[in-house]
């Protein structure tokens, strides 16, 4: 019996611009790049996008445009994927652990709201596996206190919150993943949201080595000296290949997606009658997740496990707490994250899952 993954690249089955794209002379940032940027900002419904080379660049980005430096705090959840934590490390920023709700896998914020020093810089609000946690809540906190709240959806493009798409629901920034087992999927990119027009436009410099080529260069085409570089940056940008991908993708996302809702429906129909012992993430009537997976918390999670890849379903914990990994110092004990983390399973909800 083959196994029906947990995970699996969506890809267009044509491709008919991709050749002339290759050989038109025209491969970086640009007409497809701005295209896809305009099409990300219709679907969410907030225009200030910026399209980046991966999500890690995107992590980097909205790092600079906060302004951090090294030393300075930043919030965070242990409990997410390890490129959503990586980059301040990298940073040399300090990471406080902040607990998380252990019924939805996201950052509890009484638990954050008592993690604010002097020297924090910003809340990193992972929204887990496609469920969105507490954003009215986090957001308050960070108004309250002055700091910047970035929602990371790494796993969570097309999440909805009281009607309105993640990256449209109030706050400061939301940072999106392209790679290739998300929605849309560029093969790898990534994107940052904003709810601020000077970081919008601050981003932009910073993303393409603080160059504002609308200034760049002089009538013979020549690099202006009166275009001053102001901020240093990265060479982020997307090229116009991975944009033509995105662009057709964008043209599906949203029937794939209701692919998944209409999964996550059958589940919800079909586990309670077949595995005991079980409960669904929780989750209120003003959510409504991507299912990306299709997230279950079990007193038996290892039997669970197995007994879902006997019947040919991938099922997986997904992540570990990052909490393990001494890149971020010492080992720190969460009573939330242990919870969940001994609990939780992830079974294929995907477009490609046929219930």
């Amino acid at each position: 019996m083959e196994m029906i993954p947990l995970f699996k690249p969506y890809m267009p089955a044509e491709l008919p611009e991709l050749n002339a794209i290759l050989h038109s002379g025209a491969l970086a940032y640009g007409k497809w790049g701005k295209l896809f940027e305009q099409k990300l900002g219709e679907y969410i419904g907030e225009n200030r996008i910026v399209i980046m080379n991966s999500y890690n660049s995107a992590m980097l980005v909205a790092l600079a445009v906060i302004g951090v430096k090294p030393g300075d705090e930043i919030i965070a959840s242990p409990m997410s994927c390890l490129a959503s934590n990586q980059p301040f490390a990298t940073q040399n920023l300090k990471v406080v652990w902040a607990d998380i709700d252990p019924k939805t896998g996201t950052l509890c914020p009484e638990s954050a709201k008592s993690k604010i020093t002097s020297k924090t810089k910003a809340i990193f609000h992972n929204h887990y596996c496609g469920y969105l946690g507490y954003i009215d809540e986090i957001n308050r906190i960070g108004k309250e206190n002055g700091i910047v709240v970035v929602d990371d959806a790494i796993e969570a493009f097309g999440s909805e919150y009281k009607g309105k798409r993640i990256g449209n629901t109030g706050t400061d920034m939301t940072i999106f993943s392209f790679q290739t087992v998300r929605l849309p999927n560029t093969i790898e990119g990534g994107a940052i949201a904003f709810n601020n027009n000077d970081f919008y436009k601050k981003a932009q410099l910073i993303r393409d080595y603080g160059i504002d080529r609308s200034r760049f260069r002089d009538e013979l085409g020549e690099i202006s000296p009166n275009c001053d570089i102001t901020l240093p940056g990265y060479g982020a940008t997307l090229s116009d290949v991975n944009s033509y991908l995105g662009v057709l993708q964008m043209q599906k996302v949203e029937e794939l997606i209701q692919i998944q809702k209409k999964n996550a429906n059958k589940w919800e129909d079909l586990i309670p009658g077949k595995i005991s012992n079980v409960e669904f993430l929780s989750s209120t009537s003003d959510k409504s997740p991507n299912y990306w997976v299709f997230g279950l918390l079990s007193a038996d999670k290892i039997e669970l496990i197995r007994q879902s890849r006997k019947e040919g379903f991938y099922a997986s914990g997904v992540h570990l707490p990052n909490t393990y990994y001494s890149a971020f110092g010492t080992y720190e004990s969460l009573p939330g994250v242990n919870e969940f983390y001994s609990k939780f399973v992830a079974i294929p909800c995907g477009w490609w899952v046929l219930l």
